[in-house]
């Protein structure tokens, strides 16, 4: 009997466990540009073929940092006008992960489901003379 109560306790607390997992992060501040030559910093050299599509053609990255990102609680990532982004694990199955990306000041949440091997580039500023700011996020990484 002890057994069974041991191993039914475990099957309760397993679940929070794994909710509670940290979740490794790089998240990175770039900014597109259409001003100027085309050019590509190359720190983001992995995210050629991302980029590409987009309508800039300068890309420079601002800030880099690795967070350990807990499920459902919210981080928050400065940008260089101020403003913040606010990123949100909402959910970890096996190697896939769904981040939430809040813009407060944009009153915008996307909430975008990638695979380990995969990242996001979400553009979190207005354009303004040419050039907006955007966050990379990659869990796993």
């Amino acid at each position: 009997m002890n057994r069974l109560a041991a191993a039914c306790l475990a099957l309760l607390l397993l679940p929070g466990l794994a909710a509670a997992a940290d979740v490794p992060v790089r998240v990175r501040v770039i900014q597109g540009s259409r001003q100027g030559p085309a050019r590509l910093d190359p720190r983001l050299s992995d995210l050629q073929k991302q980029l590409g599509k987009l309508a800039y053609q300068k890309w420079e990255q601002l800030d880099e940092q690795q967070l350990n990102m807990v499920q459902k609680k919210t981080q928050f990532v400065k940008l260089p006008d101020g403003n913040q982004v606010a990123l949100t694990v909402q959910e970890v199955r096996g190697d896939t992960v769904t981040i939430e990306v809040a813009l407060a000041q944009r009153n915008t949440l996307s909430s975008v489901t990638i695979d380990k091997e995969k990242r996001i580039v979400h553009q979190v500023s207005g354009e303004k003379n040419g050039a907006a700011y955007f966050v990379t996020v990659r869990a796993w990484p």
